[in-house]
């Protein structure tokens, strides 16, 4: 989409939203399980492409880290901001190559549901990292077993919820951001 690595004004425009608004979603107290920063950051990098949907992951995670209402992340954030980066670059990765409607919703609930699945196995192993090295409390591999054990309601509940929202979200979320972009039209 993006000419030898430019980004035009609207491109600009629309990046720099994305941005303010999934910061703004990340840091507002939701329903519990149910978030919307994952949906936001995947379709990012299906319209921008894989590196700044990784970097919009990265940052709202490192943004988070700081000011979520939930409290500081402390050192489990570095995991955030690379399971949340990863949901961007596969974003990209995807790219939206299945023109079948049907077929897309389906895929990207998918999709979905397997980052989500990726990105609490990771933030998981970033509890069992602080309590096996940092807290020095216990071996590490009994560490990663304890906290894949003790988050793996949050897990669920959080894939059921994004498996949802992408099926429902995503295609109208890339659909609208690339009529913003001028739907393909060449950028000046």
């Amino acid at each position: 989409m993006f000419s030898k690595g430019k980004l035009c004004t609207r491109q600009i425009a629309l990046f720099s939203v994305l941005v303010a608004v999934s910061i703004a979603v990340q840091l507002t107290k939701t329903f519990l399980f149910v978030e919307f920063t994952s949906l936001i950051i995947f379709s990012t990098g299906v319209v921008f492409g894989s590196l700044l949907g990784a970097f919009l992951g990265g940052l709202v995670m490192f943004v988070n880290g700081f000011l979520s209402p939930w409290g500081l992340a402390g050192l489990n954030m570095p995991f955030q901001m690379l399971g949340m980066g990863i949901m961007g670059a596969v974003g990209g990765l995807y790219r939206m190559k299945n023109n079948n409607k049907i077929g897309f919703y389906a895929e990207t609930a998918i999709l979905g549901a397997f980052l989500t699945l990726v990105y609490y196995l990771i933030t998981n192993a970033g509890f069992a990292f602080q309590l096996a090295f940092v807290l020095s409390q216990i071996p590490l591999l009994e560490a990663l077993v304890l906290t894949q054990i003790w988050g793996a309601v949050f897990t669920v509940l959080y894939t059921v919820s994004n498996t949802f929202l992408f099926g429902i979200g995503a295609v109208p979320l890339v659909n609208t951001m690339q009529k913003l972009l001028g739907g393909g039209k060449k950028c000046q």
